[in-house]
């Protein structure tokens, strides 16, 4: 019976945010702004790191991992959402919803494990700074980024399989911005305890695990600065981990009030709100986080700059 009820879904039709036209050509001008700034920063971000020899460490190799996680969580949830902003009809057919849900679901998992190995980076860094050569050599390095990518896949591989097998009858209407894993099976016309359950395990083994395992870490980091004696090495030492300190609570923070608590009181505007911030604002704020709050980073914007105005006064004259 859930296999026949599935066929009569053929598609679905996305409420978004507003139904009112002015407010959603508002919207669109907004979020196209927003994603072009996503995608340009971040592919900054990715090709200064290649330019610059003096960015070519496990940090920074990391966070090229990060650019392209966000860069293309961004792009499979924004580009869909501007067309709809001008469509009267707001529908995603059934196939692209499951390829959303996978694609969004994995990134999102994705990242998490990013930030833990980061952190981790950071830990080594901070705490056992004559071995960091010989502990975060490139083998393990493209380990930890394989682990990260195939760990977050293979999660939202399950959960999409589980949640598009339920029988959503002639449900189509999803009260959301995108195919959000919480927001589909809602549709589904039985009892999905099992899936809400499945959600919070996976919630734990993905997010609250990588985030305890990172508060783990930068305790140990803490109490390690404040061993070093001199003000200076403190603060060298904390500005080392500034930036990704900072987009750990951007990134988790979001998350955990997402997906932790499925049955909260949250009204689905507040849920709508939060999956936009994690969508587009996150992505777009992170490589900004990386460029203003990291020395080494500014240091080749500068040398770039530098070297493109030099060449552009070569070619005036």
């Amino acid at each position: 019976m859930g296999a026949d009820n599935q066929t009569w879904v053929r598609e679905f039709i996305l409420l978004g945010l507003s139904r009112d036209w002015d407010t959603q050509v508002s919207l669109f001008v907004l979020f196209v702004v927003m994603y072009l700034v996503t995608v340009l920063g971040n592919f900054l971000i990715v090709l200064l790191i290649r330019l610059d020899s003096r960015l070519h460490t496990p940090m920074y190799f990391f966070l090229t991992n990060l650019s392209l996680v966000d860069v293309s969580y961004a792009t499979c949830i924004v580009p869909q959402m501007l067309v709809h902003f001008l469509a009267e009809q707001k529908v995603i057919p059934y196939v692209s919803c499951a390829a959303q849900l996978f694609f969004s679901l994995g990134l999102g998992g994705i990242e998490f494990v990013l930030l833990v190995v980061m952190a981790y980076d950071r830990y080594v860094a901070v705490c056992d700074p004559l071995r960091y050569s010989v502990i975060m050599h490139g083998g393990l390095c493209a380990w930890l980024a394989i682990t990260s990518w195939v760990s977050g896949s293979v999660n939202s591989l399950v959960h999409t399989a589980i949640t598009f097998q339920l029988p959503m009858c002639s449900n189509k209407l999803i009260d959301h911005i995108s195919c959000e894993i919480l927001a589909v099976v809602r549709l589904a016309c039985v009892d999905t305890s099992s899936n809400e359950i499945a959600i919070m395990v996976s919630s734990i083994v993905l997010l609250m695990s990588p985030f305890l395992l990172v508060l783990l870490s930068y305790i140990k980091i803490i109490t390690a600065i404040l061993k070093i004696r001199s003000t200076e090495g403190r603060k060298k030492a904390f500005h080392t981990c500034a930036s990704h300190l900072s987009v750990v609570v951007l990134c988790y923070g979001m998350a955990i009030v997402t997906y932790i608590q499925p049955h909260s009181g949250r009204s689905v505007l507040q849920e709508k709100l939060i999956s936009l911030f994690y969508a587009i604002l996150t992505p777009m704020l992170n490589p900004m986080i990386y460029s203003v709050r990291n020395k080494e980073v500014k240091g080749a914007w500068q040398k770039l700059l530098g070297q493109l105005s030099g060449l552009m006064s070569k070619l005036a004259t």
